[in-house]
C-alpha cells in the first residue's frame, strides 16, 4: 500500500514556505532574483543526503536528480517530476511564518499578524474537505507559497518514499525543480539534454484528483506611443502628451467584456499590467489569453484596432504594437501522446481520489516543457487562494499527491517492456 504521512509532509513544507524565494517580473537576470538560489540550494543538499548520486544544482537555479531505475525492464521511458521554487511576485514572501491547524474544526481562522485577515468556509468552501485534518495558512503579512513549495514538497516526500522502498517497480525518474515560473521564464534556461526526460508532469494545480491538461495560449503585447514634446510654457496647439494617450486607450477597453474580472471558463481576455512612460512616450503592458490561437489572434487585432483608432485622435502622435509570444495550450501537444493523461488518471484514482479533468486559465511549466520535448501537463498539490495573504493548504492533499508521483511511476513501469 502507498501511503504517505501529512504529518511528515507539512513538516517539510512549513519548513521550505519560510525561504524567501520571491521572483522580480522586471528583471533581465536568471534567475530574477538570487534568492530563490537559496531554496535550491537547500533541495540540492537534501537530496545528496538522501543518498543520490545524480544531483545538480546550476548558476540559474536549477536543481536535476535521478533516481535509477528499479525495474529490469528495458523499454521505460525517464519520467520527469517538476515544481518551482519560487512566489508570486503578487504578495510579499518574506518572513513568511507557517500556522499549521492540525485540527481544522470548521470555525473562521483568523490570522494573528493581521486580524482582518480571516479565512472562513463561506468563502473558502473546500475547506469543508479538511475538517478534522490539517490545515496550513501564514500569519496574515505574507502570502503562504503553498504555489509551488506544495509541489515541491510533494516530489521531495515521494523521492524519500522511493528510496526506503527499493521494491517498488519502476524506471528512470528525473527530479527537476526550476526558478522563475512565477514570472513566465520557468524554462528560459532549462538544460534539457541535461534533464533527459520523455515525458513529464508539474506538482502545481489545486484541489485533490485534478488534472490538467489545457491551459490559455498566452502572449504579451505592449502598446508603444509616441507624443511630441514641446516646453510646456509654449506648448499650446503642438504638445501631445503619451501619458494621456495611453490614458486614453486605457479608457477605449470594453467595460463589461474582454478582461479577467468579467471572464471565466473557456473566455479569452486581454488585461492591462503596466504602464510606463513620461510625456514624450509611453508604453501600456497587456497580457492577451485564449484556449485557441485563432482566439488568440483576433484580441490583438482587437485591440491594435481599439488603440490604432484612439491614437489616432491626437494628430501627432504614433503608436507601434509589439507582441512577445509566452506560451501555447499544452493540449494540442498532449492530444498526441495520450497514455502522458490517461496514466496520471489512473495514479490519482489508485491514490483514492476521483479525477477531475480541469482547463488552467493560465499555464505552468508545463505548457512550455510540452513545446520544447517533453509533453508535460499538471497535477494538484492543493493549493487554494494562492497569490493572497488568505492562501492555505490542506496536509491531506498534499500527501495525496505524493502518493499519486509514487502510483505514476509505477504505472509507466507496467506498461514498459
Amino acid at each position: 500500500m502507498i501511503q504517505i504521512s501529512p504529518e511528515n509532509i507539512a513538516q517539510r513544507f512549513m519548513r521550505y514556505v519560510q525561504v524567501d524565494t520571491q521572483s522580480d517580473p522586471v528583471s533581465q537576470l536568471h534567475p530574477t532574483t538570487e534568492k530563490q538560489k537559496d531554496l535550491s540550494r537547500m533541495l540540492f543538499a537534501e537530496l545528496q543526503s538522501l543518498g543520490l548520486a545524480q544531483v545538480e544544482t546550476d548558476e540559474y537555479g536549477y536543481v536535476y536528480a535521478t533516481i535509477p531505475a528499479s525495474s529490469n525492464k528495458k523499454s521505460i521511458p525517464a519520467i520527469c517530476f517538476c515544481a518551482h521554487v519560487d512566489t508570486a511576485p503578487d504578495c510579499s514572501g518574506t518572513d513568511v511564518k507557517p500556522i499549521y491547524h492540525q485540527q481544522y474544526d470548521g470555525k473562521d481562522i483568523v490570522l494573528p499578524d493581521d486580524n482582518s485577515m480571516v479565512l472562513r468556509m463561506s468563502d473558502s468552501p473546500y475547506l469543508k474537505n479538511h475538517l478534522h485534518s490539517g490545515v496550513i495558512t501564514a500569519s496574515g503579512l505574507t502570502l503562504l507559497g503553498a504555489d509551488d513549495k506544495s509541489g515541491v514538497a510533494a516530489i521531495m516526500e515521494a523521492v524519500v518514499f522511493f528510496l526506503q522502498h527499493p521494491e517498488l517497480p519502476h524506471g528512470e525518474i528525473k527530479i527537476l525543480f526550476t526558478p522563475d515560473e512565477e514570472v513566465g521564464q520557468g524554462t528560459a534556461k532549462v538544460d534539457m539534454k541535461k534533464l533527459g526526460a520523455q515525458f513529464g508532469y508539474t506538482l502545481d494545480g489545486g484541489e485533490a484528483g485534478s488534472l490538467e491538461d489545457e491551459t490559455f495560449s498566452a502572449d504579451g503585447a505592449a502598446i508603444n506611443i509616441q507624443g511630441v514634446i514641446v516646453h510646456p510654457g509654449y506648448a499650446k496647439d503642438k504638445l501631445v502628451n503619451a501619458l494621456k494617450v495611453a490614458g486614453a486607450v486605457l479608457d477605449a477597453l470594453p467595460k463589461n467584456e474582454w478582461s479577467p474580472e468579467t471572464t471565466e471558463g473557456k473566455q479569452g481576455f486581454v488585461h492591462p499590467v503596466a504602464v510606463n512612460g513620461i510625456a514624450e512616450k509611453a508604453s501600456v503592458q497587456f497580457i492577451v489569453r485564449d484556449f485557441t490561437l485563432d482566439g488568440l489572434e483576433n484580441h490583438h487585432q482587437r485591440l491594435k484596432k481599439i488603440a490604432a483608432e484612439t491614437v489616432a485622435k491626437f494628430p501627432g502622435a504614433s503608436m507601434e504594437y509589439v507582441v512577445h509570444e509566452q506560451y501555447r495550450n499544452m493540449k494540442q501537444v498532449l492530444d498526441g501522446c495520450p497514455q502522458v493523461v490517461a496514466y496520471a488518471e489512473t495514479a490519482i484514482q489508485r491514490a483514492g481520489l476521483t479525477v477531475k479533468k480541469e482547463s488552467i486559465r493560465g499555464g505552468t511549466d508545463g505548457s512550455r516543457f510540452s513545446y520544447i520535448g517533453m509533453p508535460c501537463p499538471n497535477i494538484f498539490t492543493g493549493m487554494q487562494n494562492i497569490h493572497s495573504k488568505l492562501e492555505w493548504i490542506g496536509t491531506k492533499d498534499m500527501a495525496k499527491a505524493a502518493e499519486t508521483i509514487v502510483h505514476l511511476a509505477m504505472i509507466w513501469e507496467e506498461h514498459g517492456e
